[in-house]
């Protein structure tokens, strides 16, 4: 089942520019970022290289700050395209060798963490990047893709609230098998990607963060009574809230006052990023 997503429109106008610069599209596992990616390149009038990240085959060059090197890979391509980008050390400083000194090249990165790609992207690339983030499906792409009319999609919202927008999910009819892929990628998300990216010392702390705001989506969320609650120190629980936001697994919403100083102390509420 292929989703027309919204951002494709925004990246083919980036990659038609005449001066380009290094697309960098972040979001979480499975909400489509490959698929998004190469449905773009398929109107694209040149030579693509896509190159996954796992390859150990490009791993050594694309990580060797070797210009000759670099360029002897994308030898007689338009366009480079590497899928999660931020399995590569020094990812940054080889994009911004491409960049500079192939100036005709077009490049596309995408990684499922901004919390390693964008520390290992933005300083090199200061001023050289645009930015974009894929989120699972939304309302108005799922009602473009289905043609169900107002009354059928305020049907749908309650089985929308508990199982979200991947797009895998939309298509599994069976709830059971939803809930089995949604454990599959929670149990390989949160322990191969976040435990393994950062220093967690308590992993089971996260877990029941999660929980506890699981239980109050929506409402004001206070790091006192998170810390208070879970016997861990205030910095500890902003700290996993970074990380998870980072992660793409929660989102934050700022709170809102016609008093701006008012606004900038007032309680965040949270919902999960991954039913966007």
């Amino acid at each position: 089942m292929l989703i027309k997503r919204i951002q494709e429109g925004n990246l083919a106008d980036e990659l038609s520019a005449a001066k380009s610069k290094v697309l960098v599209l972040y979001g979480a596992r499975q909400v489509g970022k490959t698929t998004l990616i190469r449905e773009t390149l398929r109107k694209f009038q040149g030579r693509v290289l896509e190159i996954n990240a796992d390859n150990v085959h490009f791993y050594d060059t694309l990580s060797s700050r070797n210009s000759d090197q670099l360029k002897g890979l994308v030898q007689g391509y338009d366009l480079l395209f590497i899928d999660e980008a931020q399995r590569i050390p020094d990812i940054g400083i080889n994009l911004k060798i491409l960049h500079d000194q192939i100036p005709g090249l077009k490049i596309i990165a995408t990684g499922s963490s901004s919390l390693d790609l964008a520390n290992r992207v933005k300083e090199p690339l200061t001023g050289r990047t645009w930015t974009f983030h894929l989120y699972p499906v939304s309302v108005e792409e799922w009602a473009l893709h289905s043609g169900a009319n107002s009354v059928e999609l305020t049907q749908k919202i309650p089985e929308w609230l508990s199982y979200g927008f991947y797009p895998e999910v939309l298509s599994i009819e069976n709830w059971k098998k939803k809930e089995r892929y949604l454990r599959e990628i929670t149990q390989a998300y949160l322990y191969k990607d976040i435990l393994a990216l950062a220093n967690i010392r308590y992993p089971e702390k996260l877990r029941q963060i999660l929980k506890l705001l699981a239980w109050q989506v929506g409402n004001l969320v206070s790091v006192n009574e998170l810390a208070k609650t879970l016997q861990i120190n205030r910095d500890a629980v902003t700290n996993y809230l970074d990380l998870l936001e980072k992660s793409f697994v929660i989102f934050r919403l700022g709170g809102f006052s016609r008093n701006l100083r008012k606004e900038m102390v007032k309680m965040d509420k949270i919902s999960a990023g991954r039913a966007h």
